[in-house]
């Protein structure tokens, strides 16, 4: 028995740390900056929206659950080859679950928690934005910076990005990253905000990949 019990706990503690060892970066979080301008002699691409995708990962102690939201809207602003400004509207409403079939009451249950007043709020804040500040090249990798909001917060964030041109359109896709939800005021099932949740937390840290698809204008 004794042996039993030690192989649980051994198994526990290879998953946490594998978990833990897995988890995407967090992107570096700061207060809002003053949006990036673009030269007069920057070519504008437009976002294309059936094609403009965040794809999400929330975690639970007990799994986790993806999917993702649309790009409503937004555009891009290249000179030289490198993004100079820019800014898109990611339509909240559009939050899609992936990981619970469709015909399943699940699906709809976690899609209507999602958007209600507890986590998003999408009655009163439909969009969430977010706005170029600047690009930077670090250890090798471009830095995208730009102020994010959502629900009534707004704060900067930068995470590892690649563009690539073909023709008419670009596409730059993020590598994944994490953002604290706290830091928004998405509180619901947090332990930034309430205490003595024992297991029936739900993990700060929400897993986010952008692929955004333009063409230019």
């Amino acid at each position: 028995m004794k042996t039993s019990f030690l192989k649980i706990i051994a198994l526990v503690a290879i998953v946490t740390f594998s978990s833990c060892k897995d988890k995407a970066k967090e992107a570096e979080t700061k207060e809002a900056e003053e949006a990036a301008v673009a030269e007069a002699s920057a070519i504008t691409f437009t976002a294309v929206n059936n094609k403009s995708v965040i794809e999400w990962k929330g975690f639970k102690p007990t799994g986790s659950h993806n999917g993702t939201i649309n790009v409503s809207e937004g555009t891009v602003n290249i000179a030289n080859g490198k993004i100079e400004s820019g800014n898109f509207t990611i339509d909240m409403a559009s939050i899609d679950v992936l990981d619970i079939p469709k015909e399943e009451d699940g699906n709809a249950d976690l899609r209507g928690h999602l958007t209600s007043a507890d986590f998003f709020d999408v009655a009163t804040y439909p969009n969430a934005k977010f706005e170029v500040t600047g690009i930077s090249t670090v250890d090798g990798k471009t830095m995208l910076s730009g102020n994010l909001t959502m629900k009534d917060a707004t704060n900067n964030i930068s995470f590892p990005v690649t563009t690539s041109m073909e023709g008419d359109m670009m596409t730059l896709t993020s590598e994944t990253f994490t953002i604290d939800r706290s830091k928004w005021n998405i509180k619901y099932g947090s332990k930034s905000f309430f205490d003595n949740l024992g297991d029936k937390f739900i993990n700060d840290d929400i897993e986010l990949k952008v692929t955004l698809v333009a063409q230019k204008a």
